[in-house]
């Protein structure tokens, strides 16, 4: 039988990829990607030459049980995503759930993800955290954000650039505006900033400051 290698790839800069990494990359039979276009420039990057195969949120349903057999056939995987870590707000749970059920052997290679250098970045308390990602856009929002509100350790999310003053104001509807936060943007990469303050002192940088890039949220537990 085979094996799964879930792999973290850098989340900006290029050289926060591991020596293993690269190895176990230019050792496996073959490659599932979040996006072959996006993945394709870091395997170029580093010479690893391999087959590579889509494997995304519209199509892993149908893809796992072709992966799950391969792998049990003898072939090994490594499975990595567009940057960061694997099934943190991004594909790759189902391949690795069906591979622990059917007695495949998984590893996960210690790296990238955004939410940990913004965090202890943040000044925030990290002793204790709770990773929310990308909160519903629809249904189950409000409901998510009213438990959160009670919630007495520091917070953090996923969120995209235009939608960031949204959450933002949302936050500080639910949490109070003097709730004290930070937004990470652009980790490890030439730009990397992060700014720190109320939500009202965020909510007004960000109305007059077009975000850009991937951005992490951090805002503090009640009573902090």
């Amino acid at each position: 039988m085979g094996k799964l290698y879930v792999i973290p790839t850098p989340v900006g800069n290029l050289e926060d990829m591991t020596f293993r990494a690269i190895r176990l990359l230019k050792e496996v039979d073959f490659i599932l990607a979040e996006d072959t276009r996006t993945s394709g420039i870091l395997l170029k990057h580093f010479e690893i030459k391999k087959p590579m195969f889509s494997h995304h949120k519209f199509n892993e349903h149908k893809t796992v049980e072709t992966v799950v057999n391969r792998i049990k056939a003898g072939e090994t995987a490594a499975l990595i995503s567009d940057a960061g870590t694997p099934a943190i707000s991004d594909p790759g749970f189902l391949v690795v759930r069906q591979c622990v059920r059917e007695g495949v052997e998984v590893e996960c290679l210690p790296g990238a993800t955004a939410f940990v250098p913004a965090l202890v970045a943040s000044g925030l308390p990290n002793d204790r955290f709770c990773f929310e990602g990308f909160l519903p856009q629809k249904k189950g929002r409000m409901t998510r954000l009213k438990s959160l509100a009670e919630e007495s350790r520091t917070m953090i999310f996923y969120e995209s650039p235009h939608r960031l003053v949204k959450t933002l104001n949302q936050f500080a509807e639910y949490f109070g505006a003097e709730r004290q936060g930070t937004v990470s943007r652009e980790i490890s990469k030439l730009h990397e900033e992060t700014i720190r303050g109320t939500l009202t002192e965020l909510i007004t940088h960000f109305t007059t400051v077009d975000p850009r890039g991937e951005i992490v949220i951090v805002i503090e537990g009640i009573n902090n």
